[in-house]
């Protein structure tokens, strides 16, 4: 199986390859065999031409001249023509093959009787080969002994070097419609990886085969009508948080005139919390950051931003940071920096530190990894974390809690840039969230 492609392009090709040799070598044994038949043939013709003219010159020849006869007249490569008493073949001996079945029956019949030899023996020679014994009318024998050319399939000398050339023309054409064939799959994952990062990324060509035109059709259908879903979403959100903001600041302005102190600020408190979700929740739901161009940045001098961040916030080094650098990416630096900011203040609200690392993944991706000394996260909450407005963290303070939307934000973030995030309870205690992103 190591040999068998994974993609449909290196399978199909190579079993068209497969085919294509399997149909040349089987054509060329067949035609192998035709031309060993016919030149086995035409063999058996001219040796029963030139043994007939030798036979006739030699019958009709003065006894005593027959001797020069037989040095004189040419015979097929590979034989040779005696005069004497005995025959080489037996007597009762069978002809090996069909040539010389056919050449002996030959043999017998041709002329007029009175030329014909008195007897035709055909078989094997004394010393390998074919051999054939005429007895001429005053008892003599005329004997035939040699061997037959070997059949030649291939005559040309350059036929190895044509067949290579025709193979590669073959194999070259097949290679390229086949990538021709299979263009529209790749360019379709590539349109598919585009719209999970980019709703609004450009649609497909509408154009070629009919099946593809169909397909690239219906995923731009497809497109048209998320993007019309997120649109109206967002544009709902929107609505929604003006309209809720409008009735919180009335309720503030309200609370400032209840005399009771407590009452005053613990509503006011409320309201704050209320204005902060919303705010939080049309942040999530709309996702500013996602209409920013993806441009190179240095992933390293974005890191230790957010680190230096994070310290000066905590006014204390409670993120240290391990990485190259340079490491340069593609992605959208106000949205990274607001995932990584995310994960990073995560791990020190909970924490109080965390250490910062950033390597080579595999696969030429880059691994981000933070790791924290905290409580850790029960393993089943993992990854329930990352749905909106979940906590593990039960209360409903802000100071401990959040709004359950930084890791749901970062996740959306980072898979935006074909990108993930993952988290895991640490052997030792405490949590490490693993982010990749395309290198």
């Amino acid at each position: 199986m190591r040999l068998w492609p994974a993609s449909i392009a290196g399978r199909t090709f190579l079993v068209l390859l497969v085919g294509l040799f399997a149909a040349q070598v089987v054509g060329l044994t067949i035609h192998a065999f035709d031309r060993v038949a016919l030149q086995r043939a035409a063999q058996a013709r001219e040796a029963m031409g030139r043994t007939w003219a030798l036979w006739r010159a030699v019958v009709t020849a003065p006894p005593g001249a027959r001797p020069e006869v037989v040095e004189s007249v040419e015979l097929p490569e590979g034989f040779r023509a005696t005069l004497g008493p005995a025959p080489l073949v037996r007597e009762g001996a069978i002809a090996p093959g069909p040539r010389e079945r056919r050449l002996a029956e030959a043999l017998g019949h041709m002329g007029p009787p009175r030329l014909r030899p008195r007897e035709v023996r055909i078989g094997a020679a004394p010393e390998g080969g074919v051999a054939a014994a005429l007895r001429l009318p005053e008892g003599e024998w005329l004997n035939i002994a040699g061997r037959w050319p070997r059949p030649q399939p291939w005559s040309s000398p350059t036929f190895l070097a044509a067949l290579a050339v025709m193979t590669a023309a073959v194999a070259g054409l097949s290679f390229w419609a086949v990538r021709r064939l299979t263009a529209p799959i790749r360019d379709l994952a590539a349109a598919a990886e585009r719209l999970g990062r980019d709703v609004s990324s450009p649609p497909l060509p509408e154009h070629g085969p009919r099946e593809v035109a169909q397909a690239a059709a219906a995923f731009n259908t497809m497109q048209a009508r998320i993007r019309r879903f997120v649109e109206d979403r967002t544009a709902m959100l929107a609505a929604i948080g003006h309209d809720l903001r409008t009735p919180i600041t009335r309720l503030r302005l309200r609370a400032e005139f209840i005399e009771d102190e407590s009452l005053r600020a613990r509503m006011l408190a409320d309201l704050a919390e209320m204005e902060a979700m919303v705010a939080a929740t049309l942040a999530f739901a709309r996702d500013d950051a996602a209409a920013e161009t993806a441009v190179p940045l240095d992933l390293a001098a974005l890191l230790r931003t957010v680190a230096d961040e994070a310290n000066d916030v905590a006014g204390r080094e409670a993120v240290t940071l391990e990485a190259p650098a340079h490491r340069t990416v593609t992605a959208r630096p106000v949205a990274l920096k607001r995932a990584l900011g995310n994960l990073v203040g995560n791990a020190v609200a909970y924490a109080g530190s965390c250490r910062v690392r950033l390597a080579e993944g595999g696969n030429g991706t880059v691994r981000i990894t933070i790791e924290d000394d905290g409580p850790g996260i029960p393993e089943d909450e993992l990854e329930r974390v990352f749905q909106p407005f979940h906590r593990v963290e039960r209360s409903r303070s802000r100071e401990t809690g959040g709004a359950g939307l930084g890791l749901p934000i970062a996740r959306t973030i980072l898979r935006g840039h074909g990108g993930d995030v993952t988290l895991a309870n640490r052997p030792g205690g405490g949590l490490v969230a693993t982010v990749t992103l395309p290198g």
